[in-house]
């Protein structure tokens, strides 16, 4: 009997569809869904320069911008996404079709600190994947443009220009800009100027001193001195209020210190994203997706921010294993994981419904735009936590 039930034992161990019933949310199954998705979306036929970025609600297709778009990015990042998932050529063709399209972008002058987001995102994952010199040289331009928005009096990178006269900013930094310092570290570190190093973990410092409140939720936007540096004060413009923590900026804050922890080895950054982790995972609604602010006085009858959720989990799975203390890491884990099973639920994820991976994120809210609907970042950050997840389970690096 002993015997039989040791063949029993390895059987489930060794056996893969018996072994990942321990745990809730397959990997390569969502992976799989997304694939669907992916190629729904690319039978839509639409032109390289045009790229999806949103689906209203009730809607099936994706609504298009261009190039110049600050999300332009994330669709061809995605693409490589599944193409590492597939090695289907098909898909490799089209994500460096999209990936190509978004060069002219480069011969403008920098008129905003998104390039990290366009390029990182796709040029970024087509040299990762391929290892094409013209992906690299992508990187290296878009490096040196974003560069020049660096204000070295102030310790950061401008965010806006056009705040500078419209809301009387003399130099604007927004959360959303740590995202971009990981071009600025992969480009020193790759045949590009060594100062690109020295702004972004600049950049980093600065927003880790201004940035955030005692209880380590975050400002959206830092607003500085342009001629002396000096704080003036935190503000915000895509949450609810000042003093609020704005979903999607405060995963912005987890992702961007983790990514410049392991970038630099800063003990003070990693502790950074740890603080802001945890207020976050703390105050997160019981499927661990948040709403789209978490101090919006009308929850629980505020829209969620799937985006969010989707950002923080794969920031999370990282910091998992930057984190020395084992039961520190499991928390970021398994807060991570629960974040993607209720992603990949039927309440966030309706493949009949549209062409998208997730449903119910929000954009801007103040300004009444892109609530409650399907967005481009979210589908991208959800295939990048989902492979992170896979990788992770088999023993890669994320």
């Amino acid at each position: 009997m002993k015997y039989l039930l040791a063949i029993v034992t390895i059987f489930i161990l060794c056996n893969p569809v018996y072994s990942q019933k321990k745990y809730k949310l397959d990997p390569d199954r969502e992976l799989a869904y997304c694939l669907g998705q992916v190629r729904k979306t690319l039978a839509e036929k639409q032109p390289y320069n045009k790229l999806p970025r949103r689906i209203a609600k009730g809607d099936t297709n994706w609504n298009y911008v261009g190039i110049e778009d600050w999300t332009s990015g994330f669709w061809p990042g995605t693409l490589w996404y599944a193409y590492a998932y597939t090695k289907d050529n098909n898909i490799k063709n089209a994500a460096a079709a999209y990936t190509n399209a978004l060069t002219p972008v480069l011969d403008e002058k920098a008129h905003d600190h998104d390039l990290g987001f366009m390029f990182y995102t796709s040029a970024g994952n087509a040299y990762r994947l391929t290892k094409g010199p013209v992906y690299k040289q992508t990187i290296l331009r878009a490096s040196d443009s974003l560069a020049l928005l660096f204000n070295p009096k102030v310790g950061t990178i401008l965010s806006w220009p056009r705040m500078i006269t419209q809301m009387g900013w003399p130099h604007n930094t927004i959360m959303d800009n740590m995202i971009n310092l990981e071009m600025l570290f992969w480009a020193s570190k790759n045949g590009g100027n060594k100062n690109l190093y020295k702004i972004a973990e600049k950049h980093a410092e600065t927003t880790m001193k201004n940035h955030f409140r005692p209880d380590w939720t975050s400002y959206h936007v830092a607003v500085y001195d342009d001629k002396t540096g000096k704080f003036i004060k935190g503000v915000t413009h895509q949450g609810y209020a000042d003093n609020s923590m704005w979903a999607r900026g405060q995963a912005w804050a987890i992702y961007g210190f983790t990514m410049s922890a392991r970038e630099t080895g800063r003990k003070d950054f990693l502790e950074t994203a740890r603080k802001t982790a945890d207020v976050y995972i703390k105050n997160l609604p019981a499927d661990f997706v948040p709403y789209w602010d978490f101090n919006d006085p009308k929850i629980p009858d505020s829209p969620k921010d799937a985006s969010a959720a989707a950002i923080v989990a794969s920031a999370l799975l990282e910091l998992s294993t930057l984190v020395k203390d084992t039961k520190v890491a499991q928390h970021y884990r398994a807060a991570a994981e629960k974040m993607l099973e209720s992603l990949a639920s039927s309440a966030y994820k309706r493949a009949e419904l549209n062409h998208a991976f997730l449903m119910h994120s929000t954009g801007h809210h103040p300004n009444g735009t892109e609530i409650d609907v399907s967005i481009n970042y979210a589908d991208y950050y959800y295939i990048e936590a989902l492979t992170r997840l896979k990788n992770l389970r088999s023993g890669k690096s994320i």
